[in-house]
């Protein structure tokens, strides 16, 4: 094990006084099983590590780490201080591991593409080992682990978490991601990989805001937080002559969105896989479209919205304006004037708002 502690795990975007830590009890379980195992010479694959407590637990023995999140994969690197890089496309895994140690996540459709991937790159040798606290684990992930890994046991629960084991059974799957899926009202099909939300259809408040996507003399539009690009595609097919931008917290949104852009245009747009828009040119767009999240990974709180907000005030030209969507009581023509100084409604139903701001 690494002589660094667990509770030095930061969280990333680094905060001052940030009363979060960047582990949990099942990373704490994890390596404290690791180190009962002796890993001389064994491959371990390490996926969606929040912020970095299993890499740098481990990082002094033969390891690859995955996540798709820019997120923990910035906290990665902090913790690890550059000596790890965290690759963050499945395709990119290489070879069989003896080891696989896993956070699982939230979304059971990007776990089952997780295990199908490993399917090609494990052995009757091969251990699954998967921490999560108890409070967040689904029934469906033994489903998926016995279908895809093989039998599944469990550890005790310590400190409202557990591990679950399984030894590779099975044989090669075929993946069956990403998923295609008709949407209305466009010709031609999206391409949706598994870590997006409402990936299997279109959901309302996207909908909704579909139907209020503006026309005008913009020369660059972000779809902020763009999952699977439909709200940019739109805005091209009513802006022609404007350059989109597409920015994500998942690196698996931004494969999406550019496949789906690419699918309907003959060209390409810019691209940001970062933490909502912090590293974007400043004083550069002409408008931001947007329909924030509410959680990161397990997380629940608007402190991801109101970062979009801020980001987004400080890389619009002067009046350029952002389009935002949101639960009515989410509050966000308050939030938007507080940063803009301004804000007004466009348009209500009976569940969703959608709220410009001018800078």
């Amino acid at each position: 094990m690494n002589s660094n502690s667990i509770t030095d795990i930061k969280r990333y975007p680094l905060k001052k006084n940030d009363l979060l830590q960047g582990w949990d009890a099942a990373d704490s379980l994890i390596l404290e099983h690791m180190s009962t195992i002796e890993l001389q010479g064994k491959r371990i694959l390490i996926i969606n590590d929040q912020f970095g407590a299993l890499t740098c637990g481990l990082m002094n023995h033969n390891i690859t780490t995955y996540t798709d999140s820019y997120v923990s994969y910035r906290g990665i690197l902090f913790n690890s201080h550059q000596k790890v890089t965290p690759i963050n496309n499945l395709n990119d895994l290489e070879g069989v591991y003896d080891y696989v140690l896993m956070q699982i996540p939230k979304n059971m459709s990007f776990l089952e593409d997780i295990l199908i991937h490993l399917t090609n790159h494990m052995l009757p040798h091969s251990k699954l080992i998967c921490g999560a606290m108890v409070k967040h684990l689904a029934p469906t992930s033994f489903d998926l682990i016995n279908k895809y890994i093989g039998t599944t046991s469990t550890s005790l629960a310590v400190k409202k978490a557990r591990l679950i084991f399984a030894s590779f059974e099975k044989e090669k799957f075929q993946n069956i991601y990403p998923q295609r899926i008709t949407m209305d009202g466009f010709e031609k099909p999206f391409i949706n990989h598994s870590n997006l939300f409402s990936r299997d259809k279109l959901d309302i408040g996207t909908r909704f805001f579909l139907e209020h996507i503006p026309k005008g003399d913009f020369h660059s539009i972000l779809d902020l937080g763009c999952a699977n690009g439909i709200i940019g595609v739109r805005a091209q097919e009513l802006n022609s002559n404007a350059k989109i931008h597409y920015s994500d917290e998942s690196y698996q949104a931004i494969l999406s969105a550019t496949q789906n852009y690419q699918n309907h245009f003959d060209k390409t747009p810019i691209l940001h896989w970062t933490n909502c828009f912090e590293d974007g040119p400043k004083n550069s767009l002409d408008l931001v479209l947007c329909n924030p999240p509410f959680h990161q990974g397990t997380t629940v709180g608007d402190f991801i919205a109101n970062q979009m907000f801020k980001d987004s005030y400080q890389s619009l030209k002067k009046g350029g304006f952002i389009r935002v969507i949101g639960n009515s009581h989410l509050g966000y023509q308050a939030k938007l004037k507080h940063i803009f100084g301004n804000s007004k409604i466009v348009a209500t139903n009976n569940k969703f708002m959608i709220v410009d701001a001018q800078k």
